[in-house]
C-alpha cells in the first residue's frame, strides 16, 4: 500500500534564504512548504524563521506549535501520533516530522536517518509489513530537496509529528 502527496519541496539552502539562516532553516522551510501546499498566502522562509522563533541550533517543537498557532489561529496545530499523521496524509495534508536524537536522548542511536532535522512528511509505503515514511529532505548546499524514504522502525524513537489542519 502506497500513499504520496504531490508536494513540491524546497531546499533550505535556496539563494532566497538568508545565508545566516540556511544551516538551521529546516523547520521554517518545512512549514513554508506545507503551508504553501495547504494555502496560497505564505510568508517567506526568512519571515517564518523570525516568526516561528528559529535559532542557530534549530526550531524547538513547542515553539513551532505556539508561534504557528499565532500565525494560523483558526487551524488545529498540535503534536500528533503516527496513526494521526498517516490519517492526515490519507486526508491529503502533509505533516511536519522532526528527527531528533539529541533531545530524545538517543544520541547514540546511529540508525536514525538524521540526527536532528525537520522535514515535510508527504506519504508512506507499506512493503513486506514494514512502514516506510516518504518525505522531502529540504536539500543541502548545492542540492535541491529530494524525495526520500526512511524505515519507520529505524527512526521511531527519534520521531515526532506536528499536524496542521486548516478549518
Amino acid at each position: 500500500m502506497r500513499q504520496q502527496l504531490a508536494l513540491r519541496g524546497k531546499s533550505q539552502y535556496d539563494p532566497s534564504i538568508a545565508p545566516s539562516y540556511r544551516h538551521s532553516a529546516c523547520g521554517p522551510t518545512t512549514i513554508h512548504v506545507i503551508l504553501n501546499y495547504l494555502n496560497d498566502s505564505v510568508p517567506s522562509i526568512n519571515e517564518l524563521y523570525k516568526q516561528l522563533g528559529g535559532t542557530k541550533i534549530g526550531l524547538f517543537k513547542w515553539r513551532l506549535i505556539r508561534n504557528l498557532r499565532r500565525l494560523q489561529p483558526t487551524w488545529d496545530i498540535r503534536t500528533c501520533s503516527l496513526k494521526e499523521a498517516l490519517q492526515e496524509i490519507d486526508a491529503g495534508r502533509p505533516v511536519a516530522i522532526r528527527f531528533d536524537r539529541y533531545f530524545s536522548l538517543r544520541w547514540r542511536d546511529k540508525k536514525s536517518t538524521f540526527a536532528y532535522h525537520w522535514v515535510p512528511l508527504i506519504g508512506y509505503d507499506i512493503k513486506n509489513d514494514e512502514l516506510w515514511l516518504v518525505f522531502h529532505d529540504n536539500g543541502g548546499p548545492n542540492r535541491d530537496s529530494t524525495i526520500r524514504h526512511a524505515l519507520y522502525k529505524d527512526n521511531e524513537k527519534v520521531l515526532s509529528f506536528v499536524k496542521m489542519t486548516p478549518p
